[in-house]
């Protein structure tokens, strides 16, 4: 594992060890919580003090700890008059005389670590005071390691340190945690959410690290184990009262663990050990790996009493945190109380733009919905879909949704069927299934349409122009837009109103008119009426046609405030599609590192198939042209371009691979794809037209699609203007198309100029 954010500390070790080297002898108190890394600190620090003598020791942290033990195993280390004297069962003060001579005597650097000094016996901690008062006067330096974690008031340990503390030869390092940056560096590739680890871990190094080997960011069993050992020193109440106050949650309200039964003198202990910290007007654990590995150690029976007593206790205090009620209630087993609370809890989360723990209490109350009557559940169902619609959680989306229509159309409640088929319509646009997607989107107009102007109708509309611009039929896109919109402002739908202009923009762009001000005035709309994914989904599609026309630093600007909006509002699914946008930006304009890290990054969580589809192709890219093997990330793409009902996917991913096997000198498999390519083509942008018809020229072929109205350095490559398409590319900010152009040129210099 990697030792992140220590370099300073262990900056200031290396300047202890020269100043002892010097002949100004040192003792480091190192101080730290349990697991946070100290002694990793030690390894790394003995690693670089290859010319020191080193002599490290243990306290051990029996009940009953070996009286002198780490001075013995120094002793043995050091060899000598010191060893001798142990060997002999000398007196412990000649023992500590001896131990003195010797390291004045020596000529060299010498290291002393004893380490876990906390579980020290009193002579051990003598021999500490003995040698830090008095090794200034030698080329020795002695590191000792404690957790500070833990330490009563009254404490040996706590006294030894504040003694030495004064004297001149002591130095004190406090290991901080792990901030939530280096969690990340070290969850990449996890798939599990950094935010989310460093909460779990409050960035103790050894939780980590241990949550990573596990896999899923849980509690594993040797961190539980180190957890329950601490733990096993408590008396029977302060074990008793730690399990209620792990029910509780990470923040203990006093009033509140009293419902278990728990008294002051047992938080006191709690909080005497380290268990429990003080935290304003509450106490908190200390980690929350604790609390989830007291947690896991309750029986179930005491669990579900537990629940029962705070869920009583909080009900009767008259507390509104819904969220805390239906946490308490499913614990409890009380399946009408989670139907009570979870729903209120997960409005309230998306009403505030919290879309998972909306998500996370709808699949509460349904777990809790068995014996609920049809409505209910076809209700929790759609509300569930939504959520899942907003974080990229697309086949949770098409289940519930798939539950709810089957239901409404049991009941005969074609309003909520058409909106049903509207929500699986979009999912299945999402899931790279576009004949479902039409059929369904079909459906739901034809069904609504039959109720009259509904805003399920407009939503209905919207959808179907999105699905119709997507499949490039411009002008149905264009027809049903309108038709949304006109009903959107009768029913003041600013979400409708936004999409409708959205989707707009996008139409006019191909047509190669003038989009920028609708698509603004999309942003707008849904800025100002709170339509948190239409503004998404402007951003998003903002980002893109700026990109699309190499406007990057406009585009750079919108990707942040994007990527910041998107966040700020859970909305993973277009969050996802900004920053895969930036990251085909960051390609072009030849910042492939970054792009790469990104692309990594993304694909690692759990996006939708259309939302993997372009960090894929980059990914694909990047490593064909860096001589890497890129098939299985085109390809995967290719298969849901396929299935999508998207020409404009088909294209991407078809030039993306087509690419690849030319790098590969696979002529006749890059020429397929590029058929494939071509023959998706119709209805798209010059660009994309333009795209198609360079590599067919490059690949020797004829160029079989429409070049009417593409841009210059385009139409340079196209006729073999090699030096004016570089200087155009150049001035656009295209470093791999300048190069490629170069390379089609047949002049020494310009194939020198691409290669380099």
């Amino acid at each position: 594992m990697e030792l992140l954010e220590r370099e300073h500390i262990l900056g200031a070790l290396g300047e202890y060890a020269a100043q002892a080297r010097a002949g100004e002898g040192r003792l480091v108190m190192v101080a730290g919580e349990a697991g946070v890394g100290k002694s990793a600190l030690v390894d790394v620090l003995q690693a670089r003090l290859t010319d020191a003598d080193w002599a490290v020791a243990a306290c051990d942290g029996l009940f009953t700890p070996r009286a002198l033990g780490p001075l013995f195993d120094l002793a043995q280390q050091l060899g000598g008059e010191v060893d001798a004297a142990c060997r002999s069962g000398a007196a412990r003060d000649e023992l500590f005389a001896v131990a003195l001579r010797q390291l004045g005597e020596r000529p060299g650097l010498t290291v002393l670590c004893i380490e876990d000094v906390h579980w020290a016996d009193e002579a051990t901690l003598d021999v500490v005071r003995f040698l830090g008062r008095r090794l200034r006067t030698t080329r020795s330096m002695l590191v000792v390691t404690y957790r500070d974690d833990a330490l009563a008031s009254d404490d040996a340990l706590r006294t030894v340190v504040g003694e030495l503390g004064t004297e001149r030869s002591t130095r004190r390092i406090t290991v901080p945690p792990l901030s939530e940056e280096a969690v990340g560096r070290l969850a990449a590739g996890s798939g599990l959410d950094a935010s989310d680890l460093h909460r779990t871990t409050g960035g103790n190094a050894f939780f980590v690290t241990e949550a990573l080997h596990s896999g899923s960011g849980g509690v594993s069993a040797s961190a539980r184990d180190a957890v329950l050992a601490r733990l096993a020193g408590l008396s029977a109440r302060a074990r008793d009262a730690v399990q209620v106050a792990a029910l509780v949650g990470n923040r203990v309200q006093p009033r509140l663990v009293a419902a278990g039964e728990v008294s002051v003198a047992d938080l006191d202990e709690l909080v005497a050990r380290g268990v429990l910290v003080s935290d304003k007007d509450a106490l908190r654990f200390r980690h929350e790996m604790t609390r989830l590995a007291v947690e896991g150690e309750i029986p179930l029976h005491r669990r579900m009493s537990i629940h029962g007593c705070l869920l009583s206790g909080l009900i009767a205090a008259g507390n509104e945190d819904d969220a805390q009620l239906a946490f308490h209630a499913e614990g409890a087993d009380d399946a009408e109380a989670v139907l009570r609370f979870a729903p209120r809890a997960a409005r309230h989360a998306s009403g505030l733009g919290a879309h998972r723990e909306a998500a996370a209490q709808y699949e509460r109350a349904l777990r809790f919905a068995g014996a609920a009557d049809p409505v209910t559940v076809a209700e929790l169902n759609d509300r569930l879909a939504f959520e899942g619609t907003c974080i990229d959680r697309w086949e949770r989306a098409a289940e519930a949704s798939r539950c709810a229509l089957a239901i409404w159309r049991d009941t005969g409640d074609r309003l909520r069927q058409g909106n049903s088929m509207t929500v699986l319509s979009r999912t299945m646009w999402r899931l790279c299934r576009g004949e479902e997607a039409a059929r369904f989107g079909a459906e739901a107009v034809v069904t609504l349409e039959q109720l009259g102007p509904t805003p399920e109708l407009a939503r209905a509309y919207v959808n179907l122009a999105g699905s119709a611009m997507q499949r490039d039929e411009n002008e149905k896109a264009l027809h049903y837009a309108a038709e949304a919109e006109t009903l959107a402002h009768r029913f003041e739908l600013a979400d409708v109103v936004s999409d409708a202009l959205d989707t707009r923009a996008c139409v006019l762009y191909v047509l190669g008119e003038e989009w920028l001000p609708t698509m603004q005035r999309a942003l707008r709309v849904a800025l100002d009426g709170g339509a948190a994914a239409p503004a998404g989904r402007a951003y998003a599609n903002m980002h893109e046609l700026l990109s699309a026309d190499w406007r990057w630093q406009e585009a750079g600007e919108f990707a942040v405030e994007g990527i910041a909006y998107c966040e700020n509002h859970d909305l993973a699914t277009f969050g996802t599609c900004v920053e895969s946008g930036h990251a085909y930006a960051l390609f072009h304009t030849g910042r492939w590192n970054e792009s790469l890290a990104m692309c990594r990054r993304l694909l690692a969580g759990p996006a939708s198939p259309i939302n993997r589809m372009r960090p894929l192709i980059i990914l694909g890219l990047i490593l064909a042209f860096r001589g890497d093997a890129p098939r299985r990330y085109l390809t995967e793409a290719v298969d849901n371009a396929d299935t999508s009902g998207q020409p404009a996917w088909v294209t991407l991913a078809r030039l993306a691979r087509a690419q690849a096997w030319w790098l590969q000198g696979d002529l006749d498999a890059a020429r397929a794809d590029l058929e494939a390519a071509a023959a998706a083509v119709g209805g798209q942008d010059p660009t994309a037209h333009a795209e198609v018809a360079t590599w067919q020229r490059r690949l020797g072929g004829e160029v079989t699609v429409s070049v009417d109205g593409v841009a210059a350095p385009y139409l340079a490559m196209l006729s073999g203007d090699v030096g004016t398409a570089a200087r155009l590319w150049s001035e656009l900010g295209c470093p791999l198309n300048r190069a490629l152009a170069l390379a089609d040129g047949s002049t020494e210099d310009e194939l020198r100029q691409a290669l380099a």
